[in-house]
């Protein structure tokens, strides 16, 4: 009776030590799946194709985005001392009036519900904004709006990139024409602190940089061979011309 009561208790614990083993590979297999199925759990039906969870979040920030930067455009239209920075003013304005148009009229037909109110990072970036003037303004205009600019830029490639709804892929593509003309026109300010935008996206990676290794002082790097088209070479296209330089602070 003692010897098999002892193996009972070694096959218990066998048995036990093995489900403690297995549980983790279990669990953690059943908590993430795969991509394609956490995709479609989060994802709603639409006459337009499915509607993830990402294609929701773009229409949000795209309406906050406007909640917060077209009082921004009109203040600066308002206040600002140089032309550079009204006129960038007047695209915000402009830009975002429409686009806020055509978000709303997507979110409506999509059945998602967006905020009326900007966020309260954002109504504090509008009240650093109201605080300001003269040149200190017009340098908190530029980077404020261009770092918020060159966030949801990146979000916008990967909404348009990945997006299974027709609706969403045609905002996508609107909003993208959209932010690059005020990132542009907030550029041609001459108030844009590129090292600070390069700064901060550094701190916010955690990623290893990578790319070609750093060139050596033994001498110039070797230019390049141009790449030549070949056959038929009757284009109808032409390549975009070269970006306007800044305009010359007062």
């Amino acid at each position: 009776m003692r010897r098999i009561n002892g193996t009972a208790l070694i096959i218990a614990a066998l048995v036990a030590t093995l489900g403690t083993l297995a549980f983790p590979v279990w669990s953690y297999a059943d908590r993430s799946g795969t991509g394609e199925a956490n995709l479609n759990a989060s994802s709603v039906a639409t006459q337009w194709g499915p509607l993830s969870a990402t294609d929701r979040d773009f229409l949000i920030k795209v309406r906050l985005a406007g909640l917060w930067e077209l009082p921004a455009g009109q203040q600066a239209i308002e206040r600002a001392p140089s032309e550079g920075v009204k006129l960038a003013g007047d695209h915000l304005v402009v830009g975002h009036t429409d686009l806020d148009r055509r978000a709303r009229d997507v979110a409506a037909k999509l059945g998602v519900e967006l905020p009326n109110q900007p966020t309260a990072q954002q109504q504090g970036w509008l009240t650093e904004l109201t605080a300001a003037g003269g040149q200190e303004y017009e340098q908190k205009f530029a980077n404020l709006l261009r770092a918020a600019h060159g966030k949801v830029f990146a979000l916008i490639a990967q909404v348009r990139h990945t997006t299974r709804n027709s609706l969403i892929r045609q905002l996508a593509s609107d909003a993208n024409q959209t932010v690059l003309d005020h990132i542009t026109m907030l550029e041609r300010t001459g108030f844009v602190d590129f090292d600070g935008l390069a700064r901060e996206a550094a701190g916010a990676s955690t990623a290893s940089p990578s790319g070609p290794p750093v060139p050596s002082g033994d001498g110039v790097p070797q230019v390049p061979v141009p790449v030549t088209p070949r056959g038929d070479q009757s284009f109808t296209s032409r390549p975009v011309p070269p970006s306007m330089a800044p305009l010359p602070q007062p």
